[in-house]
Formats: C-alpha cells, sequence, structure tokens
C-alpha cells in the first residue's frame, strides 16, 4: 500500500485545451513557488482520491522506451532538475491526444514527491494531474452592518478529474502506477489511460483476484446454464460460496477451489474448459495459485449479484444456507419459492 505523500519538490502547471477545437496549449516557464498553506491544500487535492491498490504500468507494443511519457518520466527520476523541461514535452503530448471533441481543456500539473511510502519502502513518485470541471463557490463577507455574497467559480480539491501517481520502483517493467479518471465514461474514456499515459493493469495478486472471481462471476451466470440444468437459487448459492472462499481465504489454489467450491465433477470438467479459454483470452499463462488480495474481493464482491427476481412482484435476497429455500410449482402450474427460517430480524 501507499502513503506520506507530504513532501512536494517541484511542480510545473500548464493550461492544455482541446486541440481538436482549437483550444490553445499554454507552456508555463518557470517552477510554481508555494506557500506552506498551499502545498498542503494541493497534496490533499492530488493524493486523497487514490485509494485502490490496482496497479498499472507503461506499456509498448514494439519497445517500451517508445512510450514517450515513460521516457519523459524516466529522464526526471535521473534527474529532477529536468521537470519543467519534461513537463514541457508531457504535456505536450497530452495536448496531441486531446482529440476527441468531448475531451474537457484544463490545467495540468506536474508535480515531484519525495520519500513516499510503497510497501514499505521509500520511493519518489511523479504525479500527473489533470483538471477540467468547474464548481461554484460563495464567498460570503462582513459590508457595513451586514453581510454580501458571492459566486466565484473555481476548482474543487475533493474532486480530482484525471491523475496518475508513477512510482520510482519496477523501472525496467513501466513502473509501478496508479490511474483516477472521475469524468469520462464514453468513447473518449480511453484517451487518458491508452492514448496519453499508454498503461496497462499489472499482472498481479490484485489483477489475479479480479479476474479469477469475474471468471467465476461469468461462468456461474453465463456458461453453467448453457450445459447443465441448474436454477437462479443454485446459481447464487455458487456465487455466494466462491466470495466467501475468497474471504475466508489468503491463498488461492484451484485444486482446492473447485473441490470446495464446485464440486461436482463434470461441472469442474467444463470449468476447467472455461478457465483455459478465459486466460488465453487475458494472455495469462495460470491463475492457479496466488495470494488473495484483500482489496479486489472487497471491490468484486459488489457485483456479485444474489437476487432472484420473480416477475415485476418480487426479489429475494439469499445470503445463506441453500438448504433453507426450495423450489417448485402448485397443482394449478403457478411457481413458488418456499423459504424456512427461524425469525424476522
Amino acid at each position: 500500500m501507499y502513503s506520506n505523500f507530504n513532501q512536494i519538490t517541484a511542480i510545473a502547471l500548464h493550461k492544455v485545451g482541446n486541440k481538436l477545437n482549437e483550444e490553445p496549449f499554454l507552456k508555463s516557464k518557470s517552477l510554481l513557488n508555494l506557500s506552506v498553506d498551499v502545498q498542503e491544500i494541493l497534496v490533499h487535492y492530488f493524493t486523497s482520491h487514490f485509494k485502490s491498490e490496482e496497479y498499472y504500468h507503461f506499456h509498448h507494443d514494439i519497445n517500451l522506451v517508445m512510450n514517450e511519457v515513460y521516457a519523459c518520466i524516466s529522464a526526471i527520476f535521473d534527474d529532477s532538475f529536468t521537470l519543467l523541461e519534461q513537463s514541457v514535452n508531457i504535456a505536450s503530448l497530452l495536448y496531441e491526444r486531446s482529440n476527441h471533441p468531448k475531451i474537457k481543456g484544463g490545467e495540468f500539473y506536474i508535480v515531484y514527491f519525495s520519500d513516499c511510502m510503497l510497501d514499505g519502502k521509500l520511493v519518489d513518485a511523479i504525479g500527473l494531474f489533470k483538471s477540467e470541471n468547474r464548481d461554484i463557490f460563495l464567498k460570503i463577507f462582513p459590508q457595513d452592518d451586514s453581510f454580501n455574497i458571492e459566486s466565484e467559480k473555481g476548482i474543487n480539491i475533493n474532486k480530482l478529474d484525471k491523475g496518475c501517481l508513477i512510482f520510482n520502483t519496477d523501472r525496467e517493467s513501466g513502473y509501478r502506477i496508479i490511474v483516477v479518471d472521475n469524468t469520462n465514461r464514453g468513447v473518449e474514456a480511453q484517451y487518458w489511460i491508452d492514448d496519453f499515459l499508454g498503461v496497462v493493469q499489472r499482472k498481479d495478486d490484485y489483477y489475479k483476484t479480479q479476474n479469477v472471481m469475474t471468471m467465476c462471476k461469468n461462468f456461474v451466470q453465463n456458461e453453467l446454464p448453457q450445459h447443465f440444468e441448474v436454477s437462479k437459487a443454485d446459481q447464487i448459492d455458487l456465487l455466494n460460496r466462491s466470495v466467501q472462499f475468497f474471504k475466508e481465504n489468503e491463498e488461492f489454489e484451484m485444486d482446492t477451489f473447485t473441490k470446495e467450491v464446485i464440486v461436482q465433477p463434470e461441472v469442474i470438467a467444463s470449468f476447467d474448459q472455461f478457465k483455459k479459454d478465459f486466460q488465453e483470452e487475458q494472455e495469462v499463462d495460470s491463475f492457479d495459485n496466488f495470494s488473495i488480495s484483500n482489496h479486489a474481493v472487497k471491490k468484486q464482491s459488489r457485483v456479485f449479484k444474489s437476487v432472484i427476481k420473480l416477475d415485476k412482484n418480487f426479489h429475494i435476497y439469499v445470503h445463506g444456507n441453500r438448504e433453507l429455500i426450495e423450489q417448485g410449482t402448485d397443482e394449478i402450474g403457478r411457481k413458488f419459492y418456499k423459504i424456512y427460517y427461524k425469525e424476522e430480524i
């Protein structure tokens, strides 16, 4: 985990518009000179939005050094006095990639942090941040024997639009990076991660936990009903037991998971084939053994739906013992669920 972003060593600020819309690119000729109070505010603004352990790394299809942002970042880590020069290069790259009509222009910050804590070790980090949206703030001040109110547009320090933190570790494999994009959701969403930064997710324990849980969910919801007669209650029970396995164990072993959770040999055989196809699609050699990431489990658990929807009349949420719910059809053909319980809560 990462923490301790208290020390900003240097910071550059440029204005990057939308090139397609012929907005300007305004370059600063000097670094910002900040007071201690403003530094503290900016540290909060830049770093408080990064809470995930989903790490990325720079990537290039041909050669990593051909990733232009990676090259500029490496030059700054080699000599922090080149931050202003390299910040112009990075901002120029962002301007060139801002070629979708929905991309908003904004302020672009390049920040050097000293002595950040990452997995118990002190490392330097470089942050790239872009503010695109403005909020309206009220200013209240005394006037004569009363008060007056004025409105002003500004940047909300509790809302970071786009950012990434690049830690000075694992350089040969593209550094360790965390990314946030809170503004774009459509076609233009990928320009920050793909077109500009050129990063992909690291295939670490978080990645493996995230993808195996996704694989299990897809298998139970989509693949299983195609090959076996299975009720919604059975599907939900299998999903619940899958999540419980990840919550109760520190290490994941595929053989143990299939024996304890999937159980039936013919279903295990179907799952093994589905897993093989999934791994080829994700270009991962193996998902068989890894340390379970609690952060990934917490995030992925939210998309495991344990609800049976009955027409438009009822929803049944199933969280526990599968044996306490029965399914059947009455004498006139109406379908029903029978639920057993000890007390109402």
